[in-house]
């Protein structure tokens, strides 16, 4: 038998050679994904948006192994998944410090699989830095709590006194102390100190949320925590992320201020909100806002759901505030983008989420099905069947949010891509 030693050499060249090129084109299918810049990603192969978490670490841990992010342990497990928590994980529940130290950890080993974790600045996270502690929890100071706290608070207290006797002292000397300290240390309990020293602007809480973009964009979506409106969609994704820091830094607060403007990106709540009318106003004002950015849908929080993920004006927009802590409910869902594909995940099952408003009635029915006790999504089943109800509706969210100031807002001002009702688009770019 005659081996024609050229020809064998040859063919294993050739395997050779085509190994090599198989292994280079999986390496660069492996690495596609590509950072653009800080505020703009692409080639993410998946997405994982979780909505506001409100210091509730159990729920918090429970959809993020749903999600397959994490192992029992807690440990990354997500591959090369992008995660996108929209903010407002603090407040409401005791366990904020919890989840963020968590999610830092879960940053470090995300990237070194390839994957990422991306934490965005909710309102809920300004209101800490600038000192409006009206949500923080008993719990979240105790957190910051420790052997130096009571020391700590007597010396806050005694700053406490000595600016009550500047300010008034005949009224100081009026006053019942023994009566007076016990209020005054359910307003300032042990850990209040430590909370206030980290969430400073140049405390290591207020750095972390300086350092925080407000918004980004992965492949052909958006995401932040209120909304983009017209009158702030003539910023790009970086300059509102650089205005909110500036404000931060400056304690900069008032409805002038991009920290509490009702029109603001963390407070915005029209694209939760708004009317979904084809062909109104406000949906070709919208479509002037994805052109802006060049995407396809904006995913937000913020405005509660009552436990569904909502997508609005035909998936352009979801509304991804489920109502994941106990306070509003212990709801699982989340959304994953793979694929161009949007889906609901809520605990074990997948839904895909609807394209159009005419998918929403099944889809709804699907995720009762899921969720069979909640009154909440029944209601808006029933008010989506009814002919004298809008089938658009979200949670209301002035009920869910107290005194906080989204109920202040006013109609958008002319800004980049506001639409008129002549039909012309007043400046955009």
């Amino acid at each position: 038998m005659i081996v024609n030693t050229k020809s064998k050499h040859y063919y294993f060249a050739h395997q050779l050679a085509l190994l090599a090129f198989l292994l280079l084109l999986s390496t660069w299918s492996q690495a596609s994904a590509t950072k653009l810049n800080d505020y703009h990603w692409t080639g993410v192969e998946r997405v994982i948006a979780i909505g506001d978490l409100h210091g509730d670490y159990q729920q918090y841990l429970k959809v993020m192994m749903s999600a397959g992010l994490i192992n029992s342990r807690g440990k990354w497990v997500g591959g090369k998944t992008h995660l996108v928590q929209t903010g407002d994980i603090t407040d409401r529940g005791a366990d904020s410090r919890k989840i963020i130290d968590h999610l830092l950890k879960l940053a470090k080993q995300a990237k070194k699989k390839g994957g990422y974790v991306h934490l965005l600045i909710g309102n809920h996270e300004a209101m800490n830095v600038i000192g409006d502690l009206r949500y923080v929890t008993a719990g979240e100071y105790a957190a910051f709590a420790d052997r130096k706290s009571p020391q700590l608070q007597e010396l806050q207290w005694q700053r406490q006194l000595k600016h009550k006797q500047e300010l008034d002292a005949e009224a100081f000397a009026a006053l019942d102390l023994e009566a007076y300290r016990k209020d005054w240390e359910q307003k300032v309990p042990l850990g209040w100190v430590e909370h206030r020293r980290a969430w400073k602007i140049d405390g290591e809480y207020g750095q972390w949320v300086k350092n925080n973009p407000v918004a980004i964009r992965i492949n052909n979506t958006v995401f932040l925590h209120g909304g983009i409106s017209a009158k702030y969609c003539r910023y790009s994704l970086r300059s509102l992320s650089s205005q909110v820091a500036e404000a931060l830094q400056n304690t900069t607060t008032g409805d002038d201020s991009i920290l509490e403007d009702p029109l603001g990106p963390i407070w915005y709540r029209g694209l939760a909100k708004e009317k979904e009318e084809n062909g109104g106003v406000f949906s070709q004002t919208l479509d002037n806002i994805l052109a802006r950015y060049k995407v396809k849908r904006i995913v937000i929080g913020h405005t509660p759901t009552g436990g569904i993920v909502w997508p609005r004006f035909d998936q352009r927009v979801i509304v991804n505030d489920t109502g994941i802590a106990a306070y509003y409910g212990s709801h699982y869902g989340i959304l994953e983008l793979k694929g161009g594909i949007a889906t609901a995940i809520y605990a074990d099952r997948r839904i895909p989420v609807p394209t159009s408003s005419e998918g929403r009635e099944a889809y709804l029915r699907a995720v009762i099905d899921v969720d069979a006790n909640n009154a909440k999504l029944k209601k808006r089943l029933a008010e989506m069947l009814s002919p004298d109800t809008a089938e658009d509706e979200v949670e209301d969210a002035g009920t869910e949010e107290g005194t906080e100031n989204q109920d202040t807002e006013e109609p958008p001002t002319v800004g980049t891509c506001l639409l008129v009702p002549s039909g012309n688009v007043v400046g955009y770019q």
